[in-house]
């Protein structure tokens, strides 16, 4: 600016010896014209100069508002910051007799429930019982259904055991996952501010959000499977108590038809 004005000075300095000259018949005629020009070229400069002021200024706060942006998560967000609660291990239990840690293990880790399952509950038979064959059918089938419902749901439950074993086993890796995109939203880094890593941590967590909904999904069919297995405990008793009622009234005809008129006899 000082450079600007002192060639203005110049000038209108020279312009001023111009016109002394020309009045003390130097030869030297003052141009209005010429100096016109240089006053309007001073002017441009002077214009061009302020406003490369006004861009270092801008660029100056956009810089201040990048390190602002980069710098206040952490400063902002930091102590507001509550981590969630990932599924504990189950505790182990006593194993007084043996049988019981191989549960624990698999309702933590999912492996080997099927067997875990067995060692800790009382023994399924493995073959009909005894004198099944020679039952007759309706017989047959109460006990067909109640070995059934004994099958499935030891099957139902070591499934159970070993999907909530394997949640239970992820979850602290996925506890790991949040913390890490939480770390790197509070990050000063300014790369971790840029809009594209911004968008891989939303993306990241909207796939952490899906794999949560698909694990609450599991735990409620496996809810389901349970419900169903009681229900159909529920039914089979019904049913039985149903069979049992049709058959006593021809089994109490054909057994004591000699009662048929004790109820008449007692009256006298």
């Amino acid at each position: 600016m000082k450079n600007l004005f002192l060639k203005f000075a110049i000038i209108l300095t020279l312009s001023g010896a111009a016109r002394a000259h020309a009045q003390f018949g130097s030869g030297i005629v003052y141009d209005p014209t010429q100096a016109a020009h240089a006053v309007q070229q001073i002017e441009q400069g002077q214009n061009i100069f302020t406003n490369s002021v006004k861009l270092a200024d801008n660029a100056i706060s956009t810089y201040n508002l990048a390190h602002q942006m980069a710098t206040s998560p952490q400063s902002l967000y930091q102590p507001f910051l509550s981590y969630s609660t990932y599924w504990t291990a189950v505790n182990q239990a006593a194993n007084t007799y043996g049988n019981s840690q191989s549960w624990t293990n698999s309702a933590n880790t999912g492996v080997g429930a099927q067997n875990a399952y067995q060692q800790a509950s009382v023994p399924r038979t493995t073959t009909q019982l005894n004198g099944y064959g020679n039952l007759s059918t309706p017989a047959q089938q109460q006990i067909a259904a109640q070995g059934a419902t004994a099958d499935l749901n030891d099957s139902v439950t070591s499934s159970n055991i070993q999907t909530l074993g394997t949640i239970r086993s992820n979850s602290e890796q996925r506890q790991a996952d949040i913390n890490s995109l939480a770390a790197a939203t509070n990050s000063p880094d300014p790369a971790q501010q840029t809009e594209l890593a911004t968008l891989q941590r939303i993306n990241r967590a909207l796939i952490l959000q899906l794999v949560a909904q698909q694990e609450a999904n599991q735990i409620s069919q496996a809810y389901t499977l349970q419900q169903i297995v009681a229900q159909k405990q529920q039914q089979d008793a019904l049913k039985t108590t149903f069979q049992q009622a049709n058959q006593f009234q021809s089994g109490y005809t054909a057994v004591a038809p000699s009662y048929a008129g004790a109820a008449a006899a007692m009256r006298y």
